[in-house]
């Protein structure tokens, strides 16, 4: 089990932030993540990467039992995220290569001595991201796209079980969007790769890989199973709380209001 969860709250001071959420996600499944802003997703990507503890519930994520195990970099190596706090915690000035490097170490920034095997790693995901002509420049003056794509090997670079992409296409334009998901269909089909959590407010970034998803609401689980079951403008109308229409093109979503 990549993801196990079992009834598990969060409280922060006053404010229950999940509430009694379970979900499971095995080998090989690529899960989306579906929510309106507040829903409770970035607390989620928390618990899953060790930052938050839930309040009550069992946590396993990647064969690390939180409470019987001991959590930190053994399991961060394990869970590649992709996120905007991530990318403000980089160093600026250090540049792709050493970007992807890190993330071998599960490091901000290059601490640790890198080995030949790590050196070709890294130029080998340089390569599968159509990053390579970008590779000695500082991370500070690559476009958003190019930071993504940075992130994307630094989040690879430890071989992790678990891949987590938290609204990876914000501020994006049409073009570096489509390039983005493009890259991340390619990720999500190579064989023995990490299973894949996209988390996003648009369904219309809701990939075919993207077989499973989870709608999550007010901290709650509204409900979870495969993706063509449950987008359908029923459900999504009653999700949203107002009348909408779910289609379909080139077997991704568009929601549009009724």
């Amino acid at each position: 089990m990549v993801i196990h969860l079992k009834d598990i709250s969060l409280r922060r001071e006053e404010t229950q932030i999940l509430k009694n959420v379970s979900w499971d996600v095995e080998p090989g499944e690529h899960w989306a993540v579906y929510g309106m802003n507040g829903a409770g997703k970035t607390a989620l990507l928390n618990m899953l990467c060790a930052y938050y503890l839930p309040s009550t519930g069992d946590v396993e994520v990647c064969g690390h039992v939180f409470g019987k195990s001991v959590l930190g970099d053994e399991l961060r190596r394990k869970v590649g995220i992709v996120s905007a706090g991530v990318q403000q915690m980089l160093r600026q000035d250090d540049n792709t290569f050493e970007i992807i490097l890190s993330g071998a170490f599960a490091s901000l920034g290059l601490y640790e001595k890198v080995t030949d095997a790590m050196r070709d790693r890294a130029v080998g995901i340089l390569h599968d991201l159509n990053a390579y002509h970008f590779a000695n420049q500082p991370y500070e003056v690559l476009s958003q796209g190019e930071k993504q794509r940075a992130l994307l090997g630094r989040a690879l670079m430890g071989e992790p079980e678990l891949l987590i992409l938290d609204e990876p296409a914000t501020g994006f334009d049409f073009i570096a969007r489509e390039q983005l998901l493009d890259t991340i269909q390619t990720i999500a089909e190579k064989d023995h790769g990490p299973s894949l959590v996209y988390v996003t407010h648009h369904v219309n970034e809701i990939l075919p890989v993207f077989t499973n998803i989870l709608l999550l609401k007010e901290g709650r689980v509204f409900a979870a199973g495969k993706t063509t079951d449950l987008l359908t403008s029923e459900t999504m109308s009653d999700f949203v709380g107002m009348p909408v229409e779910i289609t379909w093109q080139n077997e991704r979503p568009n929601m549009t209001r009724k």
